[in-house]
Protein backbone atom coordinates (compact mmCIF):
# COMPACT_ATOMS: atom_id res chain seq x y z
CA UNK A 1 0.00 0.00 0.00
CA UNK A 2 2.28 2.83 -1.43
CA UNK A 3 -0.30 5.97 0.20
CA UNK A 4 2.32 8.54 -1.12
CA UNK A 5 0.98 8.06 -4.71
CA UNK A 6 -2.93 8.04 -3.84
CA UNK A 7 -4.36 10.93 -5.59
CA UNK A 8 -7.00 12.43 -2.66
CA UNK A 9 -9.12 15.08 -2.73
CA UNK A 10 -10.91 16.45 0.87
CA UNK A 11 -13.83 18.30 0.46
CA UNK A 12 -15.31 19.78 4.02
CA UNK A 13 -16.48 23.76 5.33
CA UNK A 14 -15.45 22.85 8.41
CA UNK A 15 -11.72 24.25 7.78
CA UNK A 16 -10.30 23.40 11.07
CA UNK A 17 -11.61 19.70 10.88
CA UNK A 18 -10.28 19.08 7.27
CA UNK A 19 -7.09 20.73 7.72
CA UNK A 20 -6.17 18.31 10.63
CA UNK A 21 -7.52 15.60 8.92
CA UNK A 22 -5.22 16.51 5.85
CA UNK A 23 -2.09 16.94 8.53
CA UNK A 24 -2.83 13.15 9.72
CA UNK A 25 -3.26 11.79 6.24
CA UNK A 26 0.23 13.65 6.06
CA UNK A 27 2.01 11.82 8.97
CA UNK A 28 0.82 8.52 7.02
CA UNK A 29 2.30 9.55 4.00
CA UNK A 30 -0.60 10.56 1.80
CA UNK A 31 -0.68 14.10 0.44
CA UNK A 32 -4.62 14.92 -0.27
CA UNK A 33 -5.75 18.35 -1.82
CA UNK A 34 -7.89 20.29 0.26
CA UNK A 35 -10.73 22.27 -0.72
CA UNK A 36 -13.70 23.74 1.55
CA UNK A 37 -16.77 23.93 -0.83
CA UNK A 38 -18.84 22.13 -3.67
CA UNK A 39 -17.81 24.59 -6.11
CA UNK A 40 -14.17 24.28 -5.67
CA UNK A 41 -14.18 20.56 -5.15
CA UNK A 42 -15.97 20.47 -9.28
CA UNK A 43 -12.85 22.59 -10.36
CA UNK A 44 -10.38 20.93 -8.69
CA UNK A 45 -11.56 17.43 -9.85
CA UNK A 46 -11.71 19.64 -13.17
CA UNK A 47 -7.69 20.70 -13.06
CA UNK A 48 -6.93 17.02 -11.71
CA UNK A 49 -8.82 13.72 -11.64
CA UNK A 50 -8.77 12.36 -8.36
CA UNK A 51 -8.53 9.01 -7.16
CA UNK A 52 -10.98 9.35 -4.44
CA UNK A 53 -12.63 12.22 -2.80
CA UNK A 54 -13.60 12.33 0.92
CA UNK A 55 -16.49 14.51 0.58
CA UNK A 56 -19.21 16.32 3.15
CA UNK A 57 -22.74 16.12 2.87
CA UNK A 58 -23.44 19.07 4.45
CA UNK A 59 -21.71 22.07 2.94
CA UNK A 60 -23.27 25.35 2.20
CA UNK A 61 -24.28 26.25 -1.22
CA UNK A 62 -24.01 23.39 -3.41
CA UNK A 63 -24.21 20.25 -1.32
CA UNK A 64 -22.17 16.74 -1.12
CA UNK A 65 -24.68 14.54 -2.97
CA UNK A 66 -24.95 17.28 -5.69
CA UNK A 67 -20.73 17.23 -6.05
CA UNK A 68 -20.90 13.53 -6.14
CA UNK A 69 -23.84 13.40 -8.77
CA UNK A 70 -22.01 16.08 -10.91
CA UNK A 71 -18.07 13.86 -10.70
CA UNK A 72 -19.97 10.64 -10.97
CA UNK A 73 -21.74 11.70 -14.17
CA UNK A 74 -18.20 12.91 -16.10
CA UNK A 75 -15.47 10.68 -14.04
CA UNK A 76 -17.38 7.50 -13.26
CA UNK A 77 -14.22 6.21 -12.40
CA UNK A 78 -13.64 8.62 -9.33
CA UNK A 79 -14.29 6.80 -6.32
CA UNK A 80 -16.12 9.22 -3.96
CA UNK A 81 -16.31 8.51 0.49
CA UNK A 82 -19.20 10.47 1.80
CA UNK A 83 -18.80 11.92 5.15
CA UNK A 84 -21.97 12.38 7.38
CA UNK A 85 -22.82 13.58 10.83
CA UNK A 86 -23.72 11.71 13.47
CA UNK A 87 -27.34 10.26 12.98
CA UNK A 88 -27.26 11.15 9.05
CA UNK A 89 -27.33 7.91 7.76
CA UNK A 90 -30.13 8.68 5.76
CA UNK A 91 -27.70 11.21 3.70
CA UNK A 92 -25.14 8.16 3.23
CA UNK A 93 -27.87 5.83 1.87
CA UNK A 94 -29.14 8.55 -0.28
CA UNK A 95 -25.27 9.07 -1.57
CA UNK A 96 -24.82 5.06 -2.07
CA UNK A 97 -27.65 5.02 -4.48
CA UNK A 98 -25.84 8.05 -6.50
CA UNK A 99 -22.94 5.93 -6.99
CA UNK A 100 -20.52 6.82 -3.53
CA UNK A 101 -18.46 4.09 -2.73
CA UNK A 102 -18.67 4.42 0.90
CA UNK A 103 -20.13 6.48 3.42
CA UNK A 104 -18.81 7.18 6.96
CA UNK A 105 -19.35 9.16 9.89
CA UNK A 106 -18.09 12.38 11.86
CA UNK A 107 -16.54 12.07 14.28
CA UNK A 108 -14.36 10.27 11.80
CA UNK A 109 -11.86 7.38 12.65
CA UNK A 110 -8.44 7.81 10.85
CA UNK A 111 -7.65 3.94 10.19
CA UNK A 112 -11.00 3.55 9.39
CA UNK A 113 -10.56 5.83 6.42
CA UNK A 114 -7.36 5.20 5.36
CA UNK A 115 -8.66 1.68 5.03
CA UNK A 116 -11.44 2.51 3.08
CA UNK A 117 -9.46 5.02 0.52
CA UNK A 118 -7.10 2.05 0.02
CA UNK A 119 -10.30 -0.45 -0.79
CA UNK A 120 -11.59 2.38 -3.43
CA UNK A 121 -8.20 2.40 -5.20
CA UNK A 122 -7.47 -1.09 -4.59
CA UNK A 123 -10.43 -3.45 -4.19
CA UNK A 124 -10.30 -7.18 -3.10
CA UNK A 125 -9.93 -9.51 -5.45
CA UNK A 126 -12.91 -10.61 -7.22
CA UNK A 127 -15.15 -7.14 -6.41
CA UNK A 128 -15.12 -4.79 -9.06
CA UNK A 129 -15.32 -0.76 -8.66
CA UNK A 130 -18.62 0.17 -9.07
Amino acid sequence: MDMNTWNILLVDDEVDFIVTLAERLELRGVNPRVVHDGESALKAVADNVPQVIVLDVMMPGMKGIEVLQKVKSEHPDVQVILLTGQGKTRDGIEGMRHGAFAYLTKPLDLEELIRTINEAINPPEGIPHV
